[in-house]
């Protein structure tokens, strides 16, 4: 027994003197950095709380450019005597020196003002996001004790979109932004709708905890939605129409009120695309996504191409990776679901960054950022193009054909396939239904559990005799019907493995469906996200819609399988599939049972176009 006490107390001694990586950092924040929190008036006279980090060396002469992040989600810790435990993703920049600026946003925590989801651009009418930027960078430069006159903008999420628009017509000081993961567009791509569908359980696990309200500045965090249930897919069907929401969130929930006031595309929606307002901006941007981002890669993508074109001279990056949501700095970046990267990417693109930072701000080496630098799944390897999409990408066409077969020419018999749609039994998003909250892993989920319900239609092409890359988006023509007015059309791109598979896990890993790529599409958009449109029943109705870019290789002995569904859940509300002019407005009996029929043939050639890069590989 004494021996047993002697080598556990040696054990404990061991444990008390190793070496704690997060807690050396803590300290090292605390004892080389002074805090300071300041309250920034913005010209409508609302300030706006602000917490900076200045590093001891300005007490002798040094000067450093600030780093400024605006978040939604609050700059605590709050008090001068409390630190953050890192200021930035990576120690790096704590040890390189800078002024680290971390504000709410107008109307959220410590900031006085109305917060509004995602403000209207204004273009200099009035007060936002813009405006409130400006203002505090204008504050920062003349205040703040040793700031070199040069400001970065770097965020995640919300805080990517505040920095794309903190850029718009920005401050002269303002050299570098970084948005990442930014939201641009909430009703065509982002968060809250893909396409038009509605993203239930994504909007009902934010707006849960984010909608609450808060009349008066406060540093005291909202209590979190407690569910019942950990089993999603049961918790929402058992919700009912989405209408129900409003009396499970326990108060008055005004975003989730306004938005159920404008299902459509309207002028609500519009004020909120950022796209067209991104101009007059001169800092230098990297934009940052991740493939396998379920909230917001449609906005990055778009934010790119925007700020490219409506900016012309200024440094323009973009880098995507195999990420989760802000998986970049939240993960190792190594495996997703189903697919496995064989590299930790996360840490390679973090020292991409901090160069680009690094340059801008303070005049180092160039950091090499090509215009467009990608990880390409399948392959495992990161890519370097002048622009995104690749200029030399070329189309290629696969047509979904009789027989469940996916060919490179559209078969000259007419058919059709047909399945039947019930809301009741809708077709889950995931075979995972072990969280509440929405899955990460999806995006990359062997798709088989999905192949053998007989509400989803499966075309599958022949087995590649070479690799077959493809990089750009994913344009989507089916040719379908319904026997009622409504539908929604879910379509997934999906890289089939051999059925025997030369390594050692054969056994879990032969056949597997990973997906590459889905996207759902609510029908009655299919002409005008403006003025939704109801099917003629059994009419066969052409339905375009665009699937996120994706940089992807099939290797050789994979095939190329395409999905069609009209169901998500609960990624997706339920379509009731009859005619409601609003679905937040939908009561139960308007659910019901649908006959959907896919078309394919000369007359009605329902088909994929991918954009690849080298010669025809399939055969």
């Amino acid at each position: 027994m004494k021996r047993i006490a002697i080598f556990m107390l040696l054990t404990w001694s061991a444990a008390a003197q190793a070496p704690d990586p997060a807690r050396e950092r803590a300290q090292a924040i605390h004892a080389g950095y002074g805090k300071y929190e300041f309250r920034i008036p913005a010209r409508d006279g609302k300030r706006l709380f602000t917490s900076v980090y200045v590093p001891n060396g300005v007490h002798f002469g040094k000067k450093y450019p600030i780093l400024l992040m605006r978040t939604p989600y609050s700059a605590a810790p709050y008090g001068l005597d409390r630190y953050r435990d890192s200021l930035a993703p990576i120690i790096d920049y704590e040890k390189e020196g800078y002024i680290f600026a971390f504000q709410d946003v107008r109307g959220r925590w410590m900031s006085e003002g109305e917060f509004v989801n995602m403000r209207p651009c204004l273009d200099g009418a009035g007060v936002d996001e813009a405006t409130d930027t400006y203002d505090s960078i204008e504050w920062l430069v003349k205040n703040v004790p040793g700031n070199s006159g040069r400001v970065g903008m770097w965020g995640i999420s919300y805080p990517g979109f505040y920095t794309a628009c903190g850029a718009i017509q920005g401050h002269p000081a303002l050299k570098a932004i970084s948005p990442q993961a930014p939201i641009a567009d909430w009703f065509r791509g982002d968060d809250m709708h893909r396409n038009g569908a509605f993203n239930l359980q994504m909007a009902f696990g934010f707006f849960a905890n984010f909608g609450k309200p808060r009349p008066e500045p406060s540093e005291v965090p909202a209590k979190n939605y407690e569910y019942p249930t950990n089993d999603a897919y049961q918790f929402f069907l058992e919700l009912g129409p989405v209408g129900n929401a409003l009396k499970k969130f326990g108060f008055a929930n005004a975003f989730w009120e306004e938005m159920s006031r404008h299902p459509n595309y309207d002028s609500y929606w519009q004020s909120r695309n950022l796209l067209p307002h991104l101009r007059g901006i001169k800092a230098a941007t990297l934009v940052v996504a991740g493939w396998f981002d379920t909230e917001d890669l449609y906005g990055p993508l778009h934010i790119y191409q925007s700020i490219r074109k409506q900016n012309p001279g200024i440094p323009v990056h973009l880098v995507v990776g195999p990420w989760f949501h802000g998986g970049w700095w939240r993960a190792e970046g190594k495996t997703l679901g189903a697919a496995d990267f064989g590299t930790t990417t996360s840490q390679t693109y973090q020292k991409a960054e901090l160069a680009f930072f690094q340059q801008h701000l303070k005049g180092t080496e160039p950091s090499g950022l090509a215009g467009a630098w990608v990880f390409e799944t399948g392959a495992n390897r990161w890519r370097s193009f002048p622009s995104w999409p690749p200029p030399q990408a070329q189309p290629l066409d696969l047509f979904m054909s009789s027989q469940g077969k996916l060919a490179t020419k559209a078969s000259q018999a007419d058919g059709h396939d047909e399945f039947v749609s019930d809301p009741a039994r809708p077709v889950p998003y995931t075979a995972d239904n072990s969280s509440i909250r929405q899955s990460k892993d999806y995006m990359a989920e062997d798709q088989r559990f999905a192949a053998r319900r007989p509400d989803v239609l499966v075309y599958q092409g022949e087995s590649l005799r070479d690799d077959l890359t493809i990089a750009g988006p994913i344009e989507v023509s089916l040719w379908v019907s319904t026997s009622r007015q409504d539908a929604d059309w879910v379509v997934k791109l999906i890289d089939v493995n051999p059925g025997k598979l030369a390594v050692d896990d054969e056994k879990y890993r032969g056949g597997q469906q990973t997906l590459v790529r889905g996207e759902p599409m609510r029908g009655r958009f299919r002409e005008s996200f403006e003025h939704p449109k109801p099917f003629e029943p059994d009419r066969p109705t052409r339905v375009h819609f665009t699937l996120n870019d994706v940089c992807h290789t099939f290797m050789r002995n994979h095939r190329v399988m395409v999905q069609v569904q009209s169901s998500w859940f609960p990624y997706i509300d339920r379509n009731p599939q009859s005619w409601v002019g609003n679905l937040f407005e939908a009561r139960p009996e308007d659910f019901v049972k649908a006959t959907h029929r896919l078309y394919y043939g000369d007359d009605h050639p329902s088909q994929l176009r991918l954009y690849k890069l080298g010669i025809d590989q399939l055969k």
